[in-house]
């Protein structure tokens, strides 16, 4: 099983950011926040672990928000009530989301590193003081770069780090597929064993898509986008980083297993307000309210309205899981959940894929190309439209 923690807190609200999150406020009012927050966390761990004894677990990711505001002793105390709850698998990857400028703060990397986290992703962004200005960060290159060097002499060795694509410069002057490159040469240099490298959408209601709408900033156009995404894949290979997932790439043996499982249709358990959990074909989300996600743990119901996943919702999740991953799709294992073959379902669709350079088949396996990764919403909505 995978464990998520969802630590909600940020300094501010980055402009592109739709993820839920709150503000942390500052001095004695913020460790009220931050005390309340722990006290009802390791009360759900408490919950679930009398509802699920004898589990274990094979991961537990720290999300956000900005798990880096977490004191050090904060997340010690956690990783140790998970350890009593769900103990931990020998070698079990333990992952903490951080933004470089608290990473940086009171040695809060050597203190995690010595509480047991050991796998770290950094949320760089851009190596670039004006786009990280543009996408509201609250760190600049410097400061980026900073901490990927002290995670590594803390000890860490095994670090990913964050950038995205497709990012908004003044208007008519959208990012470049030079400057993307560039950004790419700048994170090779450092040699992380991970790398997330993400296109930047306009999300409903954040701060970038009204200054967009403003006419303040401009997106590259569609073809300009993709360009990026294909020969930034294609740079990353070149260096060593091997794709597995559409935004995803990692040195050999360092791909984010945690990710992994649930791209692999794993259960995984959340803690935490907005977090979400699979056990089992059941699934739910803990209320994103911190007020309403203490109440649910208070009164024992986290969970109760979980929604049942019907044979067809899991059939689907399963193709939209699959055809993220570099692997792809296994038809035997489409035939297992479904009782069809694949080709009866979808030949059709899937030779014309292949013949638009857009899927390829071999060894059991249908998978994307990375030309297919790059439209692969709309060959999802194809797929579920064909669907029986």
């Amino acid at each position: 099983m995978r464990l998520y923690i969802h630590v909600p807190f940020c300094r501010k609200k980055c402009a592109y950011c739709a993820f839920y999150s709150v503000p942390l406020a500052a001095g004695g009012a913020g460790a009220d926040m931050l005390q309340g927050y722990l006290r009802t966390l390791l009360a759900e761990i408490s919950l679930w672990g009398e509802r699920l004894p004898g589990r274990r677990a094979e991961s537990l990711f720290f999300g956000g928000g900005t798990p880096s505001l977490l004191p050090v002793r904060a997340i010690a105390a956690i990783l140790e009530a998970i350890d009593k709850r769900f103990p931990l698998v020998s070698g079990a990857e333990i992952t903490a989301e951080a933004n470089p400028e608290s990473a940086l703060a009171d040695g809060w990397l050597f203190g995690v590193k010595g509480a047991g986290i050991n796998r770290l992703s950094l949320g760089v962004q851009s190596f670039s003081d004006a786009d990280l200005l543009r996408l509201g960060r609250a760190h600049d290159a410097h400061a980026a770069e900073a901490a990927f060097l002290t995670a590594k002499a803390a000890g860490f060795g095994n670090i990913s780090l964050d950038l995205m694509w497709g990012l908004p410069r003044a208007p008519l002057r959208p990012q470049s597929q030079v400057r993307w490159l560039e950004q790419l040469h700048r994170l090779a240099e450092l040699r992380p064993e991970h790398v997330s490298a993400y296109g930047l959408t306009l999300e409903e209601g954040s701060a970038l898509e009204a200054a967009c709408a403003r006419g303040e900033y401009s997106l590259p156009e569609e073809s300009a986008a993709a360009s990026m995404y294909v020969t930034g894949g294609e740079f990353l290979e070149s260096r060593g980083y091997m794709q597995y997932e559409i935004s995803n790439y990692a040195r050999i043996g360092f791909e984010c297993r945690h990710n992994l499982g649930y791209w692999q249709g794993e259960d995984y358990l959340g803690f935490g307000p907005s977090a979400t959990s699979t056990l089992a074909g059941r699934r739910w989300s803990n209320p994103a309210d911190p007020a309403l996600w203490r109440e649910s743990v208070r009164s024992r119901s986290a969970g109760n309205d979980a929604e049942i996943l019907s044979a067809g919702d899991q059939v689907k999740e399963l193709l939209m899981l699959r055809l993220r991953m570099s692997k792809g799709l296994c038809l035997g294992e489409y035939q297992a959940l479904s009782g069809r073959a694949f080709h009866a379902d979808f030949g059709a669709l899937a030779g014309l894929l292949q013949q638009k350079g857009l899927a390829a088949s071999r060894e059991g396996h249908f998978r994307l190309t990375r030309s297919g990764m790059l439209l692969s919403d709309a060959v999802l909505a194809h797929f579920f439209t064909a669907l029986p």
